[in-house]
């Protein structure tokens, strides 16, 4: 979904896309940032170079900012959508496919994301991911 206000993130449209169609109905906004509350926390339960934990969405577009300095994302599926507590807690499981710009290796990568909704909004996000590929894919050492 182009939008010229995000311009700057186009390299990791197909996540932002992803997750805003998992989360459909469920929040309100047509973009990834449009449906954070403006202190969503952005948790992520690996070390590869993000901080383990964002605070506000600011902050998060500024993490997202350098993300895509690094890698372009051509594709982004496989996504399986469980939701609890009457829609307030959606978990979603996908796969992005991509490059690491620097260097073009492949970046192959699963995910399975925790997320807790408030007032329409993405309030709390919890990042899970399979740390190996992305080391492999951004360190050249690694292959």
């Amino acid at each position: 979904m182009p939008n010229a206000k995000y311009a700057a993130y186009k390299a990791a449209n197909p996540y932002f896309n992803l997750v805003r169609h998992a989360l459909g109905n469920l929040v309100e906004g047509k973009h990834f940032f449009d449906i954070l509350t403006d202190d969503t926390i952005y948790e992520v339960l690996y070390d590869l170079g993000w901080p383990r934990v964002i605070r506000g969405r600011a902050a998060l577009m500024d993490a997202f900012r350098g993300y895509v300095d690094i890698v372009e994302l051509q594709s982004a599926g496989n996504l399986v959508v469980n939701t609890a507590d009457d829609g307030a807690v959606v978990v979603i499981e996908y796969e992005v496919h991509g490059t690491v710009l620097a260097t073009g290796t492949k970046y192959d990568n699963r995910f399975c994301s925790i997320i807790h909704l408030h007032n329409r909004k993405i309030a709390h996000w919890r990042d899970y991911m399979d740390s190996h590929a992305a080391w492999s894919a951004l360190t050249p050492h690694a292959r």
